[in-house]
């Protein structure tokens, strides 16, 4: 990836984490998420990456909160976004992530690439608000590949260290992984690699050649990541999920804020936001099925 290549804006809408006692934009039902859906893609985002939630804001992982979701979405934007389902869960059986792929069919899945302890750190406090272990084993992540390849989706692959870029090699020497990559490096997490400009550039750089990359920023370091990210040539996410905060400080009011402060940085260092046309060919989507 070059300058000269467009950015792919992803919004992450919703997590599954956050609640609206910490932010009240954060969408519960599918109607929310539909509006929200409507500001991303009219502030140039071109990417929905989805956690299911219920009407009541618990996380879910049921076919039919997600098919609810999704048929919202589409109905608000149509094609104007790429729909992606996350896949990441503790406790959760692969089956049951497998079950509502097959039924619901995003184009893309999220797919994390390796085992981690996964945490966050209160300096205040003196200690882990949270800490967990956050297991994507080897047969896990083939289970799950050969599930999306079974059904045309496109991984997305969530590398929170440099090591998990390193595990994508051998996926693609099986034959279970084929190109073009679609790599996300996820930084700002307890446990993965500290979110710093010139780790990005390291993990950017292990990134194999070919493949489209781009940068999760979890918290407030996300915009300093998404500046970094734009001058290396890669390709950018915020949202609701990552970060609740604009670059002043002041609490987001929606995910279509948080977008169009990403597509200003976006323009201001010389990039272009790509198109959803785009971003379906830079990731190996097929285009739309157009309606007879």
């Amino acid at each position: 990836m070059s300058l000269d290549d467009p950015a792919i804006i992803t919004c992450s809408i919703s997590g599954a984490l956050a609640n609206r006692d910490q932010c009240p934009a954060i969408p519960y039902t599918p109607e929310e998420y539909a509006a929200e859906a409507r500001r991303i893609v009219d502030e140039g985002g071109v990417h929905i990456h989805i956690h299911a939630r219920k009407p009541d804001g618990t996380p879910s992982y049921e076919i039919e909160d997600f098919q609810s979701i999704k048929d919202a979405i589409v109905a608000e934007v149509g094609d104007a976004a790429i729909i992606n389902f996350s896949t990441g869960t503790i406790g959760v059986p692969v089956e049951k992530r497998i079950a509502y792929l097959r039924e619901v069919r995003p184009e893309v899945g999220a797919l994390n690439m390796g085992s981690m302890n996964y945490a966050k750190y209160s300096s205040r406090r003196k200690d882990f608000v949270f800490k967990t272990v956050f297991e994507n084993s080897f047969d896990e992540i083939i289970e799950l590949l050969n599930a999306m390849n079974e059904l045309g989706i496109r991984p997305e692959h969530e590398c929170f260290d440099v090591g998990h870029v390193g595990s994508l090699a051998p996926l693609v020497d099986m034959g279970v992984l084929h190109e073009p990559l679609h790599v996300d490096l996820v930084m700002g997490v307890t446990g993965g690699v500290p979110p710093t400009a010139r780790n990005l550039a390291m993990m950017a750089d292990n990134v194999p050649a070919g493949a489209h990359w781009g940068v999760i920023g979890i918290s407030r370091v996300q915009w300093m990541l998404v500046a970094a990210a734009l001058t290396l040539g890669g390709s950018i996410r915020v949202g609701l999920e990552d970060n609740l905060y604009l670059p002043d400080g002041t609490m987001a009011t929606s995910n279509g804020e948080l977008i169009a402060k990403a597509r200003q940085l976006t323009e201001d260092v010389g990039r272009r936001p790509a198109t959803v046309e785009e971003a379906r060919a830079k990731l190996g989507l097929p285009a739309p099925a157009v309606a007879a």
